[in-house]
Formats: structure tokens, C-alpha cells, sequence
């Protein structure tokens, strides 16, 4: 196991998704972001079915760095309650992760 994650949040527009990958990337909280368009999203929201078209963020970042990069997160999106859901890197290439670390703070 690593102390490297993988965050997956969504945006409603590819503007926001641009807005809040650079974000992440200039706080040094996110080393990379990939922003993938079309995800279909299905839900449930105050009672009523959604069904609405969103981009995917999959944000590469360090445990340590979680509570800052859900402040990050909060404070550019316009979401209510955004999807922030942290996933382990059980293992992955050491060029990467080393690369990973330099680019965080």
C-alpha cells in the first residue's frame, strides 16, 4: 500500500471541471487531474430522479493532502455536496509515485 490516492469528484460543466483541476494543480494538492466528458450520472437528489450529463475528475494526490484538497474542492465547486471520494494506490510504478511526490506540496 501506498500513502498515494486517487480522488473522483464531477462537475456539472467542462468549464467548472478546467477551473477546479487547475485549482488543485496550482495549491500543489493535486499533482494531476484527468477530466473525462460524457459520464452519465444517475441519482437521487431532495426526492426527485436525476439523470444528468457530467465531467469526471480523477484527481491523483497524497492521503496527507486529503483535508486540504476537500477544502480546495468546497471552495471552487457548485455543488451543494460534491462527490469527493478517495480511493487507495495499492501499488503503482516508482517513477510515478516519485514523480507524483515532487509535484506535491
Amino acid at each position: 500500500m501506498t500513502d498515494k490516492i486517487v480522488v473522483l469528484t464531477t462537475c456539472d460543466s467542462e468549464e467548472e471541471a478546467v477551473e477546479l483541476a487547475r485549482a488543485l494543480v496550482e495549491q500543489k494538492v493535486a499533482a494531476c487531474v484527468n477530466i473525462l466528458p460524457g459520464v452519465r450520472s444517475v441519482y437521487q437528489w431532495r426526492g426527485k430522479f436525476e439523470d444528468a450529463q457530467e465531467w469526471q475528475l480523477v484527481i491523483k494526490s497524497r492521503r496527507d493532502l486529503f483535508p486540504k484538497l476537500k477544502e480546495a474542492i468546497a471552495a471552487v465547486h457548485s455543488y451543494e455536496v460534491p462527490e469527493v471520494l478517495a480511493l487507495p494506490v495499492v501499488d503503482g510504478s516508482e517513477s510515478y509515485l516519485s514523480w507524483l511526490d515532487r509535484e506535491l506540496d
